[in-house]
Protein backbone atom coordinates (compact mmCIF):
# COMPACT_ATOMS: atom_id res chain seq x y z
CA UNK A 1 0.00 0.00 0.00
CA UNK A 2 1.48 3.38 -0.94
CA UNK A 3 2.42 6.06 1.46
CA UNK A 4 -0.66 8.43 0.01
CA UNK A 5 -3.24 5.28 0.69
CA UNK A 6 -2.13 5.01 3.88
CA UNK A 7 -2.64 8.91 4.95
CA UNK A 8 -5.92 8.57 3.48
CA UNK A 9 -6.90 5.58 5.21
CA UNK A 10 -5.46 6.61 8.52
CA UNK A 11 -7.44 10.27 8.20
CA UNK A 12 -10.90 8.91 7.87
CA UNK A 13 -11.09 8.79 3.74
CA UNK A 14 -9.46 12.51 3.19
CA UNK A 15 -5.51 12.70 2.75
CA UNK A 16 -4.47 15.41 5.72
CA UNK A 17 -3.18 17.99 3.58
CA UNK A 18 -6.89 17.98 2.09
CA UNK A 19 -8.17 18.40 5.23
CA UNK A 20 -5.68 21.31 6.44
CA UNK A 21 -6.88 23.05 3.28
CA UNK A 22 -10.59 22.92 4.44
CA UNK A 23 -9.51 24.02 8.04
CA UNK A 24 -7.75 27.33 6.21
CA UNK A 25 -10.55 28.21 4.19
CA UNK A 26 -13.24 27.47 6.75
CA UNK A 27 -11.26 29.24 9.32
CA UNK A 28 -10.71 32.32 7.19
CA UNK A 29 -14.11 32.08 6.04
CA UNK A 30 -16.05 32.26 9.20
CA UNK A 31 -13.23 34.96 10.78
CA UNK A 32 -14.03 37.72 7.47
CA UNK A 33 -17.38 36.80 8.23
CA UNK A 34 -17.26 37.90 11.69
CA UNK A 35 -14.87 40.78 11.34
CA UNK A 36 -17.23 42.41 9.03
CA UNK A 37 -20.63 41.41 10.49
CA UNK A 38 -20.08 41.10 14.19
CA UNK A 39 -16.93 43.22 14.32
CA UNK A 40 -13.98 42.69 15.65
CA UNK A 41 -14.24 43.99 18.82
CA UNK A 42 -17.19 43.02 19.87
CA UNK A 43 -17.33 40.92 23.07
CA UNK A 44 -18.57 37.81 21.18
CA UNK A 45 -15.54 37.66 18.37
CA UNK A 46 -12.63 38.54 21.09
CA UNK A 47 -14.46 35.68 23.93
CA UNK A 48 -14.12 33.23 20.95
CA UNK A 49 -10.78 34.08 20.46
CA UNK A 50 -9.71 34.19 24.06
CA UNK A 51 -11.09 31.25 25.17
CA UNK A 52 -11.69 28.99 22.10
CA UNK A 53 -9.56 29.71 18.93
CA UNK A 54 -5.93 30.80 20.70
CA UNK A 55 -5.89 28.35 23.42
CA UNK A 56 -6.42 25.47 21.23
CA UNK A 57 -4.01 26.66 18.81
CA UNK A 58 -1.49 27.36 21.37
CA UNK A 59 -1.69 23.92 22.92
CA UNK A 60 -1.34 22.39 19.08
CA UNK A 61 2.00 24.77 19.19
CA UNK A 62 3.17 23.49 22.29
CA UNK A 63 2.60 20.51 21.43
CA UNK A 64 4.99 20.29 18.87
CA UNK A 65 7.63 22.24 20.55
CA UNK A 66 7.70 19.92 23.23
CA UNK A 67 8.94 17.60 20.85
CA UNK A 68 11.77 19.59 19.39
CA UNK A 69 14.72 19.77 21.76
CA UNK A 70 14.63 15.85 21.51
CA UNK A 71 13.69 15.54 17.99
CA UNK A 72 16.49 17.67 16.86
CA UNK A 73 19.34 16.05 19.08
CA UNK A 74 18.81 12.54 18.56
CA UNK A 75 18.05 12.97 14.66
CA UNK A 76 21.29 15.46 14.42
CA UNK A 77 23.21 12.66 17.15
CA UNK A 78 22.06 9.74 14.93
CA UNK A 79 23.08 11.67 11.16
CA UNK A 80 26.56 11.85 12.00
CA UNK A 81 26.80 8.52 13.65
CA UNK A 82 25.50 7.06 10.88
CA UNK A 83 28.07 8.80 8.69
CA UNK A 84 30.65 6.94 9.94
CA UNK A 85 33.52 9.35 9.90
CA UNK A 86 34.23 13.02 10.49
CA UNK A 87 35.54 13.52 6.51
CA UNK A 88 32.34 12.57 5.49
CA UNK A 89 30.50 14.63 7.99
CA UNK A 90 32.99 17.49 6.98
CA UNK A 91 31.95 17.21 3.34
CA UNK A 92 28.15 17.10 3.79
CA UNK A 93 28.24 20.55 6.41
CA UNK A 94 30.79 22.61 3.96
CA UNK A 95 27.54 21.55 1.12
CA UNK A 96 25.38 22.18 3.07
CA UNK A 97 26.49 25.26 4.04
CA UNK A 98 27.41 26.58 0.63
CA UNK A 99 24.05 25.87 -1.19
CA UNK A 100 23.04 27.32 2.08
CA UNK A 101 23.97 30.59 1.36
CA UNK A 102 23.95 30.34 -2.39
CA UNK A 103 20.20 29.59 -2.41
CA UNK A 104 19.67 32.14 0.01
CA UNK A 105 22.06 34.99 -1.58
CA UNK A 106 18.98 34.31 -4.34
CA UNK A 107 16.01 34.39 -2.47
CA UNK A 108 16.75 37.92 -0.90
CA UNK A 109 18.31 38.71 -4.39
CA UNK A 110 15.03 38.45 -5.62
CA UNK A 111 13.08 40.15 -2.98
CA UNK A 112 15.64 43.24 -3.46
CA UNK A 113 14.13 43.53 -7.19
CA UNK A 114 11.27 43.44 -6.59
CA UNK A 115 10.98 45.84 -3.97
CA UNK A 116 13.15 48.12 -6.56
CA UNK A 117 10.63 46.94 -9.32
CA UNK A 118 7.27 47.72 -7.48
CA UNK A 119 8.24 50.41 -4.86
CA UNK A 120 5.93 49.67 -2.67
CA UNK A 121 7.23 52.34 -0.01
CA UNK A 122 5.99 55.02 -2.60
CA UNK A 123 1.99 53.86 -2.25
CA UNK A 124 2.07 54.04 1.61
CA UNK A 125 -0.96 56.36 2.98
CA UNK A 126 1.19 58.92 5.33
CA UNK A 127 -2.35 58.08 7.59
CA UNK A 128 -1.88 54.44 7.69
CA UNK A 129 1.39 54.43 8.44
CA UNK A 130 1.09 56.75 11.30
CA UNK A 131 -1.80 54.82 13.36
CA UNK A 132 -0.27 51.38 12.41
CA UNK A 133 3.19 52.97 14.40
CA UNK A 134 0.86 54.57 17.23
CA UNK A 135 -1.47 51.34 17.12
CA UNK A 136 2.02 48.79 17.09
CA UNK A 137 3.82 51.26 19.41
CA UNK A 138 4.51 48.86 22.51
CA UNK A 139 4.99 45.38 20.61
CA UNK A 140 7.54 47.88 18.17
CA UNK A 141 9.26 48.90 21.35
CA UNK A 142 9.89 44.76 22.21
CA UNK A 143 11.36 43.92 18.96
CA UNK A 144 13.67 46.63 18.02
CA UNK A 145 14.95 46.71 21.85
CA UNK A 146 15.71 42.68 21.23
CA UNK A 147 17.40 44.34 17.85
CA UNK A 148 19.31 46.10 19.93
CA UNK A 149 20.92 43.44 22.13
CA UNK A 150 22.16 41.27 18.56
CA UNK A 151 24.97 41.86 16.84
CA UNK A 152 26.82 39.08 14.58
CA UNK A 153 29.48 38.38 17.15
CA UNK A 154 27.19 37.18 19.52
CA UNK A 155 25.29 35.30 17.44
CA UNK A 156 28.78 33.59 15.97
CA UNK A 157 29.47 32.71 19.75
CA UNK A 158 26.56 31.53 21.15
CA UNK A 159 26.86 29.13 18.23
CA UNK A 160 29.15 27.31 21.14
CA UNK A 161 26.87 26.64 24.46
CA UNK A 162 28.65 27.59 27.88
CA UNK A 163 25.17 25.98 29.05
CA UNK A 164 23.47 23.35 26.91
CA UNK A 165 20.50 23.39 28.88
CA UNK A 166 19.64 27.03 28.88
CA UNK A 167 20.19 27.08 25.15
CA UNK A 168 17.75 24.30 24.63
CA UNK A 169 15.51 26.85 26.77
CA UNK A 170 16.05 29.73 24.57
CA UNK A 171 14.64 29.82 20.97
CA UNK A 172 17.20 32.31 20.22
CA UNK A 173 20.01 29.87 20.86
CA UNK A 174 18.54 26.80 19.11
CA UNK A 175 21.85 26.70 17.21
CA UNK A 176 23.85 25.72 20.14
CA UNK A 177 21.58 22.97 20.25
CA UNK A 178 22.50 21.90 17.03
CA UNK A 179 26.38 22.63 17.79
CA UNK A 180 26.43 20.44 20.67
CA UNK A 181 24.44 17.46 18.95
CA UNK A 182 26.88 17.68 16.48
CA UNK A 183 29.74 17.86 18.52
CA UNK A 184 28.05 14.74 20.78
CA UNK A 185 27.65 13.04 17.32
CA UNK A 186 31.29 13.07 16.41
CA UNK A 187 32.05 11.69 20.32
CA UNK A 188 29.67 8.67 19.61
CA UNK A 189 31.53 7.90 16.39
CA UNK A 190 35.11 8.44 17.74
CA UNK A 191 33.71 6.04 20.71
CA UNK A 192 32.84 2.66 19.10
CA UNK A 193 31.85 0.63 22.40
CA UNK A 194 29.41 -1.69 23.71
CA UNK A 195 28.21 1.24 25.76
CA UNK A 196 27.83 3.55 23.06
CA UNK A 197 26.39 1.47 20.91
CA UNK A 198 23.28 1.16 23.24
CA UNK A 199 22.75 4.57 23.64
CA UNK A 200 22.88 4.95 19.91
CA UNK A 201 19.96 2.15 20.05
CA UNK A 202 18.24 4.75 22.80
CA UNK A 203 18.35 7.78 20.78
CA UNK A 204 16.95 5.37 17.87
CA UNK A 205 14.20 4.36 20.55
CA UNK A 206 13.68 8.12 21.71
CA UNK A 207 13.46 9.24 17.90
CA UNK A 208 11.12 6.67 17.32
CA UNK A 209 8.91 7.87 19.88
CA UNK A 210 9.30 11.32 18.89
CA UNK A 211 7.98 10.54 15.52
CA UNK A 212 5.06 8.60 16.64
CA UNK A 213 3.76 10.91 18.82
CA UNK A 214 4.09 13.70 16.21
CA UNK A 215 1.99 11.41 14.19
CA UNK A 216 -0.55 11.81 16.85
CA UNK A 217 -0.15 15.33 17.29
CA UNK A 218 -0.23 15.86 13.67
CA UNK A 219 -4.33 14.64 13.34
CA UNK A 220 -5.31 18.04 15.42
CA UNK A 221 -3.50 20.30 12.44
CA UNK A 222 -6.74 20.96 10.88
CA UNK A 223 -8.83 22.34 13.41
CA UNK A 224 -5.32 24.83 14.50
CA UNK A 225 -5.20 25.98 10.81
CA UNK A 226 -8.69 26.77 11.07
CA UNK A 227 -8.50 28.67 14.45
CA UNK A 228 -5.13 30.11 13.27
CA UNK A 229 -6.89 31.64 10.50
CA UNK A 230 -9.99 32.74 12.58
CA UNK A 231 -7.71 34.76 15.00
CA UNK A 232 -6.24 36.40 11.70
CA UNK A 233 -8.73 37.43 9.52
CA UNK A 234 -11.69 38.43 12.65
CA UNK A 235 -9.17 40.89 13.56
CA UNK A 236 -7.77 42.02 10.60
CA UNK A 237 -10.86 41.67 7.96
CA UNK A 238 -9.35 42.86 4.61
CA UNK A 239 -8.63 46.11 5.30
CA UNK A 240 -5.27 45.86 6.61
CA UNK A 241 -4.21 44.60 3.31
CA UNK A 242 -6.16 46.71 1.25
CA UNK A 243 -3.58 49.49 3.43
CA UNK A 244 -0.78 47.68 2.54
CA UNK A 245 -1.49 45.90 -0.66
CA UNK A 246 1.63 46.73 -2.62
CA UNK A 247 3.81 45.98 0.37
CA UNK A 248 1.86 42.36 0.77
CA UNK A 249 1.90 41.89 -3.18
CA UNK A 250 5.86 42.32 -3.31
CA UNK A 251 6.61 39.98 -0.38
CA UNK A 252 4.06 37.62 -1.60
CA UNK A 253 5.39 38.12 -5.34
CA UNK A 254 9.02 37.03 -4.67
CA UNK A 255 8.26 34.34 -2.55
CA UNK A 256 6.41 32.58 -4.94
CA UNK A 257 9.07 33.33 -7.80
CA UNK A 258 11.74 31.86 -5.23
CA UNK A 259 9.27 29.01 -4.06
CA UNK A 260 7.93 28.14 -7.60
CA UNK A 261 10.53 28.92 -10.06
CA UNK A 262 14.02 29.01 -8.59
CA UNK A 263 14.03 25.91 -5.90
CA UNK A 264 12.02 23.75 -8.86
CA UNK A 265 14.81 24.03 -11.37
CA UNK A 266 17.04 23.67 -8.26
CA UNK A 267 15.53 20.34 -7.33
CA UNK A 268 15.45 19.47 -10.81
CA UNK A 269 18.51 20.28 -12.29
CA UNK A 270 21.02 19.67 -9.12
CA UNK A 271 19.01 17.30 -7.20
CA UNK A 272 17.74 15.44 -10.40
CA UNK A 273 13.90 15.04 -9.03
CA UNK A 274 10.75 15.93 -10.77
CA UNK A 275 8.98 19.32 -8.78
CA UNK A 276 5.90 17.73 -9.47
CA UNK A 277 7.15 14.58 -7.53
CA UNK A 278 8.68 17.08 -5.11
CA UNK A 279 6.02 19.49 -4.51
CA UNK A 280 3.48 16.10 -4.32
CA UNK A 281 5.77 14.78 -1.31
CA UNK A 282 6.75 17.55 0.55
CA UNK A 283 2.97 18.95 0.76
CA UNK A 284 2.21 18.03 4.38
CA UNK A 285 5.32 19.81 5.81
CA UNK A 286 4.82 22.61 3.71
CA UNK A 287 1.20 23.15 4.99
CA UNK A 288 2.30 22.84 8.70
CA UNK A 289 5.07 25.19 8.18
CA UNK A 290 2.25 27.73 7.14
CA UNK A 291 0.21 26.68 9.56
CA UNK A 292 2.71 27.17 12.88
CA UNK A 293 4.74 29.56 11.31
CA UNK A 294 7.19 28.07 12.49
CA UNK A 295 10.65 26.33 10.78
CA UNK A 296 11.53 24.71 14.60
CA UNK A 297 7.69 23.27 14.98
CA UNK A 298 7.30 22.16 11.74
CA UNK A 299 10.95 19.66 11.70
CA UNK A 300 9.15 16.51 12.71
CA UNK A 301 6.96 16.62 9.88
CA UNK A 302 9.58 17.86 7.75
CA UNK A 303 12.23 14.84 8.85
CA UNK A 304 9.23 12.52 8.46
CA UNK A 305 7.99 13.37 4.69
CA UNK A 306 11.83 13.56 3.66
CA UNK A 307 12.12 10.04 4.38
CA UNK A 308 8.63 8.57 3.95
CA UNK A 309 7.63 10.35 0.76
CA UNK A 310 10.59 11.99 -0.65
CA UNK A 311 12.48 8.90 0.30
CA UNK A 312 15.90 10.76 1.30
CA UNK A 313 18.73 8.82 3.16
CA UNK A 314 17.72 9.10 6.64
CA UNK A 315 21.86 10.06 8.00
CA UNK A 316 21.93 13.00 4.56
CA UNK A 317 18.09 14.06 5.68
CA UNK A 318 18.61 14.27 9.22
CA UNK A 319 21.58 16.55 9.58
CA UNK A 320 20.37 18.62 6.62
CA UNK A 321 16.94 19.45 7.75
CA UNK A 322 17.69 19.14 11.40
CA UNK A 323 20.52 22.21 10.69
CA UNK A 324 18.22 23.89 8.23
CA UNK A 325 14.86 24.26 10.93
CA UNK A 326 17.75 26.71 13.03
CA UNK A 327 20.52 27.95 9.90
CA UNK A 328 18.41 27.90 6.33
CA UNK A 329 15.72 30.11 6.18
CA UNK A 330 15.04 31.46 2.59
CA UNK A 331 11.99 33.03 3.03
CA UNK A 332 12.94 34.97 6.20
CA UNK A 333 16.17 36.28 4.31
CA UNK A 334 13.69 37.46 1.75
CA UNK A 335 11.30 39.24 3.82
CA UNK A 336 13.88 41.26 5.46
CA UNK A 337 15.34 42.59 2.91
CA UNK A 338 12.23 43.54 1.10
CA UNK A 339 11.34 45.15 4.70
CA UNK A 340 14.51 46.55 5.30
CA UNK A 341 14.55 48.70 1.48
CA UNK A 342 10.37 49.11 1.33
CA UNK A 343 10.90 51.21 5.33
CA UNK A 344 13.86 52.98 3.42
CA UNK A 345 11.37 53.83 0.74
CA UNK A 346 8.83 55.11 3.39
CA UNK A 347 10.98 57.65 4.88
CA UNK A 348 12.62 58.86 2.00
CA UNK A 349 16.53 57.53 2.35
CA UNK A 350 18.28 56.62 -0.54
CA UNK A 351 20.00 53.33 -0.17
CA UNK A 352 22.74 52.85 -3.01
CA UNK A 353 23.30 50.35 -4.38
CA UNK A 354 26.41 49.58 -2.07
CA UNK A 355 24.26 50.07 0.41
CA UNK A 356 21.57 47.29 -1.26
CA UNK A 357 24.87 44.92 -1.33
CA UNK A 358 25.10 45.29 2.47
CA UNK A 359 21.42 44.64 3.22
CA UNK A 360 21.83 41.69 1.28
CA UNK A 361 24.67 40.46 3.37
CA UNK A 362 23.35 41.24 6.08
CA UNK A 363 19.82 39.37 5.38
CA UNK A 364 21.56 36.27 4.29
CA UNK A 365 23.66 36.53 7.99
CA UNK A 366 20.24 37.35 9.50
CA UNK A 367 18.39 34.32 8.08
CA UNK A 368 20.79 32.15 9.34
CA UNK A 369 20.59 33.79 12.69
CA UNK A 370 17.07 34.30 12.94
CA UNK A 371 15.02 31.99 15.36
CA UNK A 372 12.52 29.33 13.92
CA UNK A 373 9.64 30.85 15.79
CA UNK A 374 7.03 33.09 14.70
CA UNK A 375 7.99 36.46 14.30
CA UNK A 376 11.73 35.91 14.80
CA UNK A 377 12.78 37.95 11.76
CA UNK A 378 11.82 41.01 13.31
CA UNK A 379 14.38 41.83 16.19
CA UNK A 380 16.87 41.24 13.10
CA UNK A 381 14.78 43.55 10.60
CA UNK A 382 15.24 45.96 13.14
CA UNK A 383 19.04 45.63 13.89
CA UNK A 384 19.77 45.58 10.44
CA UNK A 385 17.45 48.98 9.88
CA UNK A 386 20.27 50.21 12.94
CA UNK A 387 23.01 49.61 10.91
CA UNK A 388 21.90 51.03 7.60
CA UNK A 389 20.30 54.21 9.14
CA UNK A 390 17.12 53.67 9.26
CA UNK A 391 14.96 54.20 12.21
CA UNK A 392 13.87 50.59 13.92
CA UNK A 393 10.74 51.46 14.82
CA UNK A 394 9.57 51.43 11.66
CA UNK A 395 8.49 47.85 11.86
CA UNK A 396 5.54 49.12 13.41
CA UNK A 397 4.08 49.84 10.21
CA UNK A 398 4.23 45.72 9.05
CA UNK A 399 2.89 44.23 11.78
CA UNK A 400 -0.52 44.26 11.17
CA UNK A 401 0.08 41.99 8.50
CA UNK A 402 3.46 39.99 9.30
CA UNK A 403 1.56 37.43 10.88
CA UNK A 404 0.46 36.76 7.61
CA UNK A 405 3.35 37.04 5.89
CA UNK A 406 5.37 35.18 8.33
CA UNK A 407 3.00 31.90 7.87
CA UNK A 408 3.84 32.37 4.22
CA UNK A 409 7.80 32.38 4.56
CA UNK A 410 7.90 29.90 7.23
CA UNK A 411 6.45 27.84 3.76
CA UNK A 412 9.42 29.00 1.89
CA UNK A 413 11.59 28.36 4.51
CA UNK A 414 10.67 24.59 4.72
CA UNK A 415 10.39 24.15 1.16
CA UNK A 416 13.88 25.39 0.93
CA UNK A 417 15.10 22.98 3.90
CA UNK A 418 13.02 20.12 1.67
CA UNK A 419 15.18 21.25 -1.77
CA UNK A 420 18.71 21.76 -0.26
CA UNK A 421 18.11 17.89 1.58
CA UNK A 422 17.40 16.41 -1.99
CA UNK A 423 20.29 18.33 -3.98
CA UNK A 424 22.73 17.18 -1.22
CA UNK A 425 21.58 14.00 -1.00
CA UNK A 426 22.38 13.60 -4.44
CA UNK A 427 25.46 15.40 -4.98
CA UNK A 428 26.82 13.87 -1.90
CA UNK A 429 26.81 10.53 -3.45
CA UNK A 430 26.33 8.97 -0.09
CA UNK A 431 23.10 7.54 -1.17
CA UNK A 432 21.20 6.91 -4.56
CA UNK A 433 17.52 8.89 -4.61
CA UNK A 434 14.59 6.33 -4.71
CA UNK A 435 12.27 6.56 -7.97
CA UNK A 436 9.03 7.62 -7.26
CA UNK A 437 6.28 7.71 -9.56
CA UNK A 438 5.09 10.68 -11.40
CA UNK A 439 1.59 8.84 -11.75
CA UNK A 440 1.21 7.41 -8.19
CA UNK A 441 -2.06 8.87 -6.35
Amino acid sequence: MSNQAQTTQNTGGLPLHVKVLIGFVLGAAIGIVAHTYVGADTPLVQKTITYVANPFGQIFLHLLFMLVVPLMFSALVLGVAELGDIASLGRLGWRTLTYTAVVTGIAVAIGLLMVNLIKPGMHLDPTLMANAMEQYASKTAEYVESGKQLNFMDLLINIVPKNVIAAATDDKQKLGVVFFALMFGIGLVMTPSAATQAFKNALQGMFEICMRLIGLFIKLAPYAVACFMFILCANLGWGVLKGLAYFVVTVLLALAIHGFVVLPLWVKTMGGMSPRVFFRGSQEAILTAFATASSAATLPVTLRVAEENLKLPRKVSRFVLTVGASANHHGTALFEGITVLFLAQVFGQHLSVVDQITVLGLCILGGIGTAGIPSGSLPVIAMICGIVGLPPEGIGIILGVNTFLDMCRTSLNVTGDLATAVVVSKRSGEAELAVVSEIES
